[in-house]
């Protein structure tokens, strides 16, 4: 996996971060503490420019933010959670997801955007309270770039400062790359298993 990350970021450049980035806030295949840093080793061998490989995750980034934030602003809180009670098992969305984003953003407002990109369990719904309440787009566009640039700039560098010990880590860093997709896929797994009236549903079936 490793290799597999940093050849398609050598392969498509700029273009091909923004598509990871973007991906990883829809529906993360795979997350961005894996994507960034490889990003940023590569930028370290020369291929990419470290700059722009920031700028090109932050902006697939803040795509996925934009899809959210319409979801939210056209759907509305209580059509979003009817959706994650029907479609959740195969989105990983749940009704508890989206509460937890949207008292999120209820407590602490534009922090929130900031903050919430740096949160694993809120970072992918976070928009879509801002949505929701109608957020003006210019301030939540700014207020999501803030942690986005954080978290992408903070990736990248540590991935970039990894390149001089390539050597040693190579066979470590695929083999923890290896884990870390292996373990999301599991996970996925489990929760479409175990998914409250997965057993109804397949018993229909």
């Amino acid at each position: 996996m490793f290799d597999w990350i940093t050849g398609f970021v050598e392969s498509s450049g700029y273009l091909g971060i923004v598509l990871l980035m973007f991906a990883e806030n829809v529906f993360p295949p795979i997350p961005s503490e894996l994507i960034m840093p490889l990003a940023g080793f590569t930028a370290a061998r020369g291929d990419l420019d470290v700059v722009g490989v920031v700028a090109a995750g932050s902006f697939g980034t803040l795509l996925g933010a934009l899809l959210w934030y319409y979801i939210g602003l056209r759907l509305g809180l209580d059509r979003i959670k009817k959706m994650a009670r029907r479609h959740g098992r195969w989105l990983t969305l749940d009704e508890q997801g989206v509460d937890k984003a949207n008292d999120w953003f209820q407590r602490h407002g534009r922090m929130a955007l900031v903050i919430g990109h740096l949160v694993p369990a809120v970072r992918t719904l976070i928009s879509v309270p801002a949505g929701v309440s109608r957020m003006p787009l210019l301030p939540f566009l700014v207020a999501s770039a803030i942690g986005t640039v954080g978290w992408t700039a903070l990736l990248t560098t540590a991935g970039y400062l990894l390149e001089s010990q390539y050597q040693r880590v190579e066979g470590y860093a695929n083999i923890g790359t290896n884990l870390i997709v292996g373990l999301m896929l599991a996970w996925y797994v489990y929760r479409v298993i175990s998914w409250p009236g997965a057993r109804e549903a397949a018993g229909k079936t």
